[in-house]
């Protein structure tokens, strides 16, 4: 086996070249049925048939197992504009959502409102992935909303200004 030479900070900045969307992930705890979540950049499609989606969380996030306990959970695609959800729901605050206006989804689960997109999950894989959990989430329902989405890139929060066909 190789050992890894790549320095983290330099990993860091390669990788920040790639944009990501901005995706809250969250779910209602079931202990004290409040809403709890995180957000990721790294959610995405997994396959068509049956319908999955996969993302990753670091082992050091303390959201995760509160969303994980829930085991469904709505992912909101956020919307260019919702920085300000997107530095709530990354802060160590104990009530996250306090100035988040959300409604439950049709599985039950806090829907940001006003996200570019939901998608409500119930996980169904967890695998290691180094430093961070993969996991395997299966779609029970999603719709659309509208604008653009909320991306991250290197280091900065936007929406997409300029798209051209593929």
């Amino acid at each position: 086996m190789l050992t890894s030479t790549i320095d983290q900070a330099h990993y860091r900045t390669v990788m920040g070249h790639l944009p990501t969307g901005v995706v809250a992930l969250s779910g209602i705890t079931p202990d004290a049925e409040h809403p709890c979540g995180l957000v990721v950049g790294t959610f995405q499609s997994l396959s068509l048939d049956p319908p999955l989606v996969s993302f990753s969380v670091a082992h050091t996030s303390t959201s995760w197992p509160k969303v994980r306990a829930a085991g469904r959970l709505c992912a909101s695609i956020l919307a260019a504009g919702q920085e300000p959800i997107c530095r709530a729901l990354s802060s160590k605050q104990p009530d996250k959502f306090a100035d988040i206006d959300w409604t439950l989804s049709q599985t039950g689960s806090p829907r940001i409102t006003g996200a570019h997109a939901y998608v409500d999950c119930e996980i169904t894989h967890e695998l290691d992935g180094g430093d961070h959990t993969i996991v395997i989430a299966r779609v029970l329902h999603m719709d659309t909303g509208h604008g653009e989405p909320l991306v991250f890139h290197q280091g900065r929060l936007g929406g997409i200004r300029q798209l051209t066909a593929a």
